[in-house]
């Protein structure tokens, strides 16, 4: 384990000053006579947010706050990880590995880890607290993607980092989207004391008698949200290089790929803004552009369309589902939860979507400690 005794992220100045250059060359997609949003990324919030990057937005101001965070890094078996930790305010915590989605990273966990780690800070309870474990994805931030399309998974990456590398024997996981899977599978491979997820894996297929009327329901808007909705999973699992070269050549391409799915899965009412400011949007596009690392964030699609269906095993250790209304999807039931996990808290929140610890991170933060606090 070792911590960063100098900065992490040291861009240089002329690596800024080429992004600036190709931010105010950018060339803009003709627009079409149609309504803002309805086929894809506005052309008037992404030309602000392009004319804010390229001049305004001060980078400098948040590569400082970035390397103030607790960052450390493990090599397990040659497999480098990031991750942030964050040590509770009192002894004996329980430990909680939390994974984030796509597309984010580590910055969208930093607030609910703090109101874990640190509950007393925001009114809550010391007893309540938790030490926080913020990995980065391999391929994601600072994490390097592994170097073989058929290295350590990275759920048992999340086990050798807690077990081996930082000497927990017991802990939780909580994950959303693809941490969600990750976090799952965890709880496959060996005993946790619980996970806590805000997003599901598929159910196994039951034959159609088995369905109720309505997961029947359920099912047919699931199918509906991928028609309508999916295309981006679909290339990002089949043809994921492709769209890496262009997103990896222009940033404003990057950031109009990006902002389609921070307004679509968030509860913003079509107004990104109420939920994510300006400098956020722009500090995880940063975050892509100077990692160079929007390719290496698909290669989860990949690897998880290149292996196909498998038989579903039940995941037996105890399981809290958060629903969060404006997630993708349709947001999922109770009863196909309890063909996944064993079930034992599913709570449906008032209000929140995807990218519910940076959205609503008090909701989450007291749905985990909840869930925790009941299994001891």
């Amino acid at each position: 384990m070792s911590n960063t005794s100098s900065p992490l992220l040291q861009v240089a100045p002329e690596e800024l000053d080429d992004l600036t250059a190709r931010l105010r060359r950018t060339r803009f997609a003709r627009p079409w006579p149609l309504e803002p949003w309805r086929a894809g990324t506005g052309g008037d919030d992404l030309r602000r947010l392009v004319t804010y990057w390229a001049d305004g937005y001060d980078w400098r101001a948040h590569e400082r706050r970035i390397n103030a965070l607790p960052h450390h890094f493990a090599d397990l078996d040659g497999t480098p990880v990031h991750y942030l930790r964050y040590d509770a305010e009192r002894e004996g915590a329980l430990p909680i590995v939390a994974t984030n989605g796509w597309p984010s990273s580590f910055l969208e966990m930093t607030e609910l880890a703090q109101r874990l780690s640190n509950p007393s800070r925001y009114g809550g309870r010391p007893e309540d607290a938790f030490t926080v474990i913020v990995p980065s994805i391999p391929g994601y931030g600072f994490s390097p993607q592994r170097p073989t399309l058929d290295g350590t998974p990275t759920h048992e990456l999340w086990h050798r980092l807690m077990r081996d590398e930082l000497g927990f024997t017991r802990y939780g996981a909580h994950g959303s989207d693809l941490g969600a899977g990750i976090t799952g599978r965890m709880g496959h491979a060996e005993p946790l004391v619980g996970i806590h997820l805000t997003a599901i894996d598929n159910a196994p297929r039951p034959f159609e008698t088995e369905l109720t009327d309505a997961e029947r329901t359920y099912q047919r808007a699931w199918a509906k949200w991928v028609a309508d909705e999916g295309a981006y999973e679909h290339q990002q699992g089949t043809r994921p290089l492709t769209l890496a070269q262009g997103l990896g050549d222009s940033p404003a391409g990057l950031l109009a790929w990006i902002l389609e799915k921070y307004r679509a899965w968030s509860d913003c009412g079509g107004d990104v803004s109420t939920r994510f400011s300006d400098d956020f949007l722009l500090t995880q596009a940063s975050l892509y552009w100077f990692t160079d690392t929007i390719s290496t964030s698909f290669r989860p699609y990949y690897e998880r369309a290149r292996a196909g269906s498998v038989q579903h095993v039940k995941v037996e250790v105890p399981t809290a589902v958060a629903v969060f209304p404006a997630d993708l999807g349709a947001p999922p039931l109770r009863s196909w939860a309890e063909r996944i996990y064993h079930l034992t808290r599913f709570t449906e929140m008032p209000r929140g979507g995807h990218f519910a610890a940076h959205e609503e991170p008090e909701l989450l933060a007291n749905d985990i400690t909840a869930f925790f606090r009941e299994l001891g």
